[in-house]
């Protein structure tokens, strides 16, 4: 239901068919006109002009006065252009496609139609700030807290929003839920990332992907069977009461726990996980011993305050933080310009989201199989290269060729898709525990950057139509070269510390360790008579993932 969230404004903020409200005198011309088998449409035109293309009524202009003498295809009187006027009585919204958005109720159209961009900057915005926010919270207060609390809030504020009586008040409802959506989802990954083992981790990561794509369907079925946009923000977000309600469930991540000196806590959660998957034979074994034996490393750098500014101290951490910094910009830019635009193919709109919803799935398929045998880095790089160069493809093709610009937007959007799913998988990888979260709301910020700029770049296609297109485009192949500067990360353990990422990653070679009551010998780990060959026979567990 993420996916509802980010995407709503498609449907909320949909722009209707519209033309110039008449005065009354003249509505009630019509109205009498039409009576006598007059096409209204012809008869529109004696009031409203055609606009530059010619093809359809001009949407923000009408004419001073009658212009009787075209309905008889002559031309004015004195051969000069008529007088022309904007629109001093409102606009007229077919409302064959939407019921009501907020673009018909407050008018959001020709000169205030950067308001309905703005709409989606604001939230993009509350997404930003809800990174920087509940990153460092999640850190504190743990994974789990904070995303039981997104939950609750995007539930209230989300419904609530519905009962919005202004243009200002929506916005400000939208900035705090998506707030919680960032929450939502940043939790939601250092979760998984935190509890899968190693080797699992690439499938269950791109799996649970397919539940945003299928998200995006929901929300077309959703949009096409109500079609206003009161009530559709009512079912989208209160599907978010029933989540509040069941992740109390969760298990807080162990590492988090004992990295905050809550071992015990630690302890029964990986307990309580050994009982669900059937491994009760694992539980006298684990103990708080063998917990800390493996996490000793770990514990000991936790006992230093980490900021955001270690995200660049060092060389590997700053070689990291850099490059993601361009990845996730870009990927989230290009994302969301492609995305939030629907009505300029030609195409229904509810048909294109289905679309644009059902190519997800090839993408991410193709994605899981480069993850696991190309690797996280190649993966990246070409995803990324892949949808510059498709967004760049489009550029050339007449407007009129709208089923050959379709397909190319959404294998654009694919590939895009698909390197969303790679780099929520990659920087879990990459940071280290200590400061994970923090990480991830870093880049996160990033992210919703870019997601804040792409609906203001869609206005310069006023300027020029190709304009926003070269801009997206730029972006990607951009962050594709920055994404080979990334380090490797396929079929290695998460990284602990920020020691840990120095010695994997920027080049330096780590001196031989003996830890006190810990013996390091072919791979085989022990302390008070435990060995680690057998405690991977506590695999499902999470000690695995520890």
């Amino acid at each position: 239901m993420m996916a509802s969230q980010n995407l709503l404004n498609n449907f909320v903020s949909g722009s209707p068919a519209h033309h110039c409200r008449l005065p009354a005198n003249h509505s009630n011309l019509l109205l009498n006109l039409s009576h006598y088998q007059v096409e209204r449409e012809q008869l529109l035109k004696v009031f409203i002009p055609m606009d530059s293309s010619g093809s359809r009524l001009d949407r923000c202009r009408r004419y001073v006065e009658p212009q009787w003498q075209l309905l008889a295809n002559q031309s004015s009187a004195n051969g000069s252009e008529p007088q022309t006027e904007e629109c001093l009585d409102g606009w007229t919204f077919d409302r064959s496609e939407f019921l009501s958005t907020t673009v018909s109720e407050w008018g959001l159209v020709c000169s205030m139609r950067p308001l309905k961009q703005m709409i989606q900057t604001i939230y993009m915005g509350g997404v930003l700030t809800g990174a920087i926010v509940y990153g460092g919270l999640s850190d504190r207060f743990g994974r789990r807290s904070v995303l039981i609390w997104s939950y609750l809030q995007l539930g209230i504020l989300g419904c609530s929003s519905a009962l919005s009586p202004s243009y200002t008040a929506y916005c400000v409802i939208r900035f705090l839920s998506g707030m919680a959506v960032s929450g939502v989802i940043l939790n939601g990954v250092s979760l998984k990332v935190e509890w899968i083992p190693t080797r699992e981790r690439t499938l269950v990561g791109t799996l649970t992907s397919f539940f945003f794509t299928f998200g995006q369907m929901v929300l077309a079925g959703l949009a096409y069977w109500l079609r206003d946009w009161r009530k559709l923000q009512v079912v989208v977000c209160a599907p978010q009461f029933l989540f509040f309600a069941y992740s109390w469930w969760y298990s807080e991540s162990a590492r988090w726990l004992v990295l905050n000196r809550r071992s015990e806590d630690a302890l029964k959660s990986l307990h309580r996980v050994a009982r669900v998957n059937g491994k009760p034979e694992v539980i006298d074994r684990l103990t708080l011993e063998v917990l800390h034996s493996q996490m000793s490393k770990e514990m000991e750098s936790s006992g230093s305050s980490l900021t955001a500014y270690d995200l660049l101290r060092t060389r590997g951490m700053r070689r990291i933080s850099v490059c993601l910094v361009a990845v996730w910009f870009s990927t989230s830019f290009a994302y969301y310009g492609l995305t939030m635009d629907l009505q300029k193919f030609g195409v229904s709109i509810y048909l294109m989201q289905i679309i644009f919803g059902a190519v997800d799935f090839p993408a991410k398929l193709m994605a899981l199989g480069m993850l696991s045998y190309l690797g996280r880095r190649v993966s990246q790089a070409t995803c990324l290269f892949l949808s510059a160069l498709i967004i760049f493809a489009n550029i050339f093709v007449p407007t009129d060729m709208q089923t050959i610009r379709t397909t190319l937007a959404c294998l654009g959007k694919g590939f895009t898709s698909a390197s969303f799913t790679t780099v929520y998988l990659y920087t879990g990888e990459l940071y280290p525990t200590v400061i994970r979260q923090t990480g991830m709301g870093f880049v996160s910020t990033m992210a919703r950057i870019g997601s804040m700029a792409a609906p203001a770049v869609l206005i310069l296609d006023e300027v020029l139509p190709a304009l926003p297109s070269v801009v997206y485009g730029s972006a990607a192949v951009l962050a594709a070269g920055f994404a080979c500067f990334l380090p490797e990360t396929l079929n290695i353990p998460l990284p602990e510390t920020i020691d840990d990422v120095e010695e994997k990653w920027s080049g330096r070679i780590p001196a031989p360790r003996q830890e006190e009551g810990v013996a390091l010998k072919e791979g085989v780990v022990s302390t008070e008579g435990v060995a680690l060959k057998d405690l991977k026979e506590a695999e499902g567990t999470g000690l695995n993932a520890l």
